[in-house]
């Protein structure tokens, strides 16, 4: 059966302007990290692709080396577009990066001009994609001068293979002097992606004030703090949760009796509020306006309507904003 978007899909979203730019992306974005790869079945794949377009997501990121394998979630979002959203494809932005390891040898990995333009050739390859419409430098590279690297991304816009370009976890003098050789280049930088959450604060001590400054939006990644900020901790480590399995990305060390007790008084705010944890915790990410979109990551699409449902409560009292303050101090 031929896929159709739901005709009232845009109904339920809420549509932010990224920085100083015309382009504007819902306040909530899918990641393909996680569950997309060759290791998730394909047709959950596309039922979550399907029920988050049909909800208003129209901003989808990937990276060259999502998975698992590295490269898999681009191959799989590229034959689910191409059988069910093509028709859709001028109502989606899809956005892709490189910067981490992908592939063995000297240029495959950080910053330079080879990595850069090699990896997004390839990505459009495997999307089956003429182009992204967001490129970004995926962490900062200590060796490889920064002019080369943004150099590398003005060069992919007007070569067509990007309509906009961003950096992702460049701390707020790097991102600074990032920010301003792009623009003197004519390729102004469009987003930044960094890790913000109640747990993981550090854009507060500067970037967000640079990024406001310069006009650049930003997009939050890991904003439930890899599933801390859920109902999936409450009473304790679940047997079959990711801090239960040794992940790289959340492990029981850092679920300490402090932080679970954390967990539980915002949990306590979140139900005063009529919502959960993590549809509090989004709100908050994107509080006061300063950050653009909160991207989450899905395994159901019971967690795609959830994170839209926060939509209908994302405002916050002063009153909750100095509890929770409180709270995580």
């Amino acid at each position: 059966m031929v896929y159709q978007a739901h005709p009232a899909r845009y109904e339920s979203m809420e549509y932010r302007r990224c920085g100083r730019s015309g382009l504007k992306l819902p306040a909530i974005s899918l990641g393909l990290w996680h569950n997309f790869g060759d290791t998730t079945l394909l047709d959950n794949s596309r039922e979550l692709l399907h029920r988050a377009f049909d909800s208003g997501i129209t901003h989808l990121d990937l990276a060259n080396n999502y998975g698992p394998p590295p490269g898999s979630a681009e191959e799989n979002f590229g034959r689910i577009l191409r059988e069910d959203f093509l028709p859709y494809r001028d109502e989606l932005i899809i956005s892709s990066k490189a910067g981490y390891t992908m592939w063995g040898g000297p240029y495959g990995d950080w910053g330079s001009r080879k990595y850069l333009i090699s990896s997004l050739d390839q990505s459009l390859k495997r999307m089956g994609l003429e182009y992204v419409d967001i490129f970004y430098h995926h962490r900062p590279d200590p060796e490889t001068p920064l002019e080369e690297t943004m150099r590398a991304l003005d060069t992919v816009v007007r070569q067509g293979k990007a309509l906009y370009v961003g950096i992702s976890n460049y701390p707020a003098a790097l991102a600074a002097q990032a920010i301003d050789i792009l623009n003197d280049l004519g390729t102004p930088c469009l987003i930044h992606q960094p890790k913000y959450s109640m747990f993981e604060r550090w854009v507060e001590d500067g970037l967000l004030d640079v990024l406001q400054e310069k006009g650049v939006g930003s997009i939050a990644f890991s904003p439930l703090a890899g599933g801390q900020l859920t109902d999936r901790y409450l009473s304790g480590i679940p047997a079959d949760s990711r801090a239960a399995s040794g992940s790289i990305f959340l492990n029981a060390d850092q679920l300490t009796t402090a932080k679970l007790e954390k967990v539980r008084k915002l949990n306590a705010i979140a139900q005063r509020r009529g919502q959960k944890l993590s549809q509090m915790a989004l709100a908050w990410v994107l509080r006061g306006d300063r950050v653009t979109s909160v991207l989450i990551g899905a395994s159901k699409t019971s967690q795609i309507d959830d994170a839209v449902g926060m939509l209908a409560n994302r405002h916050f009292t002063a009153a909750e904003l100095a509890e929770i303050e409180e709270i995580l101090v």
